[in-house]
């Protein structure tokens, strides 16, 4: 048996192996929000949903992060009052009737990292359903613009011309950067596993400035300025569109793979927003 497996994995490329190894980490932080989404109830605060998380996560046995997890209820999933960076974590806002939210969290799963992205709402909420509904249009331009071979500010601009279309605000412009989306890659060697600075994880820390410091360094984010005027290198890319509406806001995060040729995909096709989308074309199909 054990000679038969080796064989199987004899013959799947080395690329096959790596994506598997993000799908496996993408999809475990997955079933972190959508677990702990369940058992959030009224007046449950942001900083026991973060805490929530965390514990899910290292129950499962994952010991280092991208970042710790965040989260953002209410108005604050549209980044109202948003003025310094310490606004990101969470606080003691608590979960009301009809509350959107937003779960966030990135562990690394055996050097694998994963960063995504979970939006829901505690209750009806019309606004919020439609623009969950609208997210759809992001995912297929993002991909479409990609594949055609446009540039990162090009894809970009593309989805600022879609939110004004809508009627919405960007909210991933309030990000570092104005990230749109970012690099992850496999994390090497175990130096400083476990360990954060500032709610971020030292190893994807110093992965980090590893990429951007150098003459021939290229920023490992996907933003609106000169720096992005090139296509997205071939590797992994957590892309995290986020829009808001009168106080309400939406967003998905999940890995973009970008190969050479133009070639581009969505890792993994069974994420919680695409089955989502699914389930509501097959309802309106046979009403």
């Amino acid at each position: 048996m054990l000679e038969q497996v080796r064989a199987e994995r004899a013959t799947i490329d080395p690329g096959q192996l790596e994506r598997e190894g993000f799908r496996k980490a993408q999809r475990l932080a997955y079933a972190c929000v959508e677990g702990v989404a369940k058992e959030l109830v009224y007046g449950t605060t942001e900083r026991e949903a973060a805490l929530r998380m965390r514990h899910w996560l290292e129950v499962r046995g994952v010991r280092d992060w991208l970042h710790l997890p965040f989260a953002w209820f209410g108005d604050r999933t549209a980044f109202r009052g948003f003025r310094l960076p310490t606004a990101f974590f969470p606080t003691m806002r608590r979960l009301e009737p009809g509350m959107p939210f937003i779960l966030d969290v990135a562990p690394v799963v055996e050097g694998h990292a994963a960063d995504i992205g979970y939006a829901a709402c505690h209750g009806e909420n019309a606004t919020f359903m439609q623009m969950m509904a609208d997210l759809a249009e992001y995912r297929t331009l993002i991909l479409e613009r990609t594949v055609a071979g446009a540039t990162m500010r090009e894809v970009y601009e593309d989805v600022d011309r879609l939110i004004a279309r809508h009627g919405y605000e960007n909210r991933h412009r309030r990000y570092p950067r104005h990230v749109l989306g970012h690099r992850v890659m496999r994390l090497e060697g175990t130096r400083g596993e476990g360990r954060t600075l500032g709610g971020f994880g030292a190893r994807s820390l110093y992965d980090l400035l590893r990429q951007t410091v150098g003459k021939d360094a290229h920023p490992p984010f996907w933003t609106d300025d000169a720096r992005s005027d090139r296509p997205p290198e071939p590797g992994l890319w957590a892309m995290e569109p986020h829009v808001a509406f009168r106080g309400v806001g939406v967003k998905f995060e999940e890995i973009l793979v970008v190969e050479a040729g133009g070639v581009a995909y969505w890792l993994d096709d069974e994420v919680p927003h695409v089955l989502r989308w699914r389930a509501q074309a097959a309802r309106e199909s046979v009403s």
